[in-house]
């Protein structure tokens, strides 16, 4: 791991961790203000920059609670077109609201989706200003140093591969914050974990709350543009079968996962590689429409990922003649039964202490 932090830029980082460390002290000596509310304010967050899963894992505890209780989600709405505090509606999509939090509200119509810079403000309004049900349950999609607010609860999530006890602040490194204020979470998860790691309470032991590990799995892929009524998928197992090429679209933190995961389904795979959250242009839908076009197979897909599809439903220069082979492969995050029932009776436990 040490390979992968820049030493040479350690002095920046020892001033990032300066400010750092004024800005969370003056949380902690109350002179800037922290609110609590009355229900169960649940934050899924991070030490690192990049993708640690949580959008899958906020996804997750919504199937967990939906069924029971009033959910909602509020995000700040990364590089929306808006200001201030938006309640998702018929009218939402990924400029209003932000890529992440509409590609909730597409999959969960039935909770409550909104976005705030501002989450004193954004609970404020889910609580008490809007037309909406009052929510039993709020979820704050990457809120871990959004410190005016207190969760009840404050999952952290950790890429296993790069777990934040190795890591080293910005720029040098890649975390916001130092790696000792996970003492602020309830409880810690560390994703993309395969049976090779080994992280367990050694490295964690001036820490008392519980380790859990989960797994992010691909599902079936299906159609950014689907037809109506339709349950179209297709499998990757058929693109083996018939030896399918493939060119895939990627505006990710951290494609490495979706590129390698394709690779095993196709010998004919290319990719175009975006920054993260990049919003395609006329220019790169040519572009994207003249490389696929190229491509000799006459089995040939373009494939994005889930969060990327939800910035081409709306875009208005795909052409028409390859809206029918474009798919998206969503992710789904999976725990070892035992851990599975573990997290379910500590959220479910920590709901019914406030309801």
């Amino acid at each position: 791991m040490l390979s992968m932090i820049n030493k040479t830029l350690l002095p920046l980082s020892w001033l990032y961790g300066m400010g750092v460390w004024v800005r969370n002290k003056l949380f902690d000596w109350e002179i800037l203000p922290v609110e609590k509310f009355d229900v169960p304010v649940i934050s899924i967050g991070n030490l690192a920059i990049g993708g640690t899963g949580k959008t899958p894992h906020t996804e997750y505890l919504i199937r967990m609670l939906s069924p029971k209780y009033g959910v909602a989600v509020l995000s700040r709405g990364y590089k929306r077109k808006t200001r201030g505090f938006v309640l998702a509606d018929g009218h939402a999509d990924n400029r209003s609201i932000g890529d992440e939090p509409y590609q909730i509200y597409r999959k969960f119509p039935e909770i409550i989706v909104a976005v705030d810079s501002n989450r004193r403000r954004g609970i404020r309004n889910l609580l008490y200003a809007t037309k909406s049900p009052k929510p039993d349950v709020i979820l704050l999609d990457d809120a871990f140093q959004h410190r005016y607010v207190k969760p009840s609860f404050s999952i952290l999530l950790s890429d296993s591969r790069r777990p934040f006890y190795e890591d080293c602040l910005l720029p040098a490194g890649r975390l916001r914050e130092p790696a000792k204020n996970v003492k602020r979470a309830d409880l810690i998860i560390f994703t993309k974990y395969n049976n090779k790691l080994r992280i367990t309470n050694y490295e964690l032991r001036n820490y008392q709350f519980p380790i859990i590990n989960s797994q992010l799995a691909y599902r079936s892929l299906l159609p950014v543009f689907p037809k109506e009524n339709s349950t179209q998928k297709e499998s990757m197992e058929r693109l083996r079968e018939a030896s399918y090429s493939v060119l895939l679209l990627a505006g990710l933190a951290s494609p490495e996962d979706l590129i390698r995961y394709i690779e095993k389904y196709t010998s004919g795979l290319q990719t175009m590689i975006y920054p993260d959250h990049h919003d395609f242009s006329r220019k790169d839908i040519l572009k994207i429409t003249e490389n696929f076009n190229r491509i000799q197979n006459t089995n040939k897909l373009i494939i994005t990922s889930e969060k990327d599809a939800v910035r081409l439903i709306h875009n208005p220069h795909i052409p028409e003649e390859i809206k029918d082979l474009i798919y998206y492969i969503p992710i789904a995050v999976v725990f070892e039964p035992e851990q599975e029932k573990l997290f379910a009776q500590i959220i479910e436990n920590h709901v019914k202490h406030f309801i």
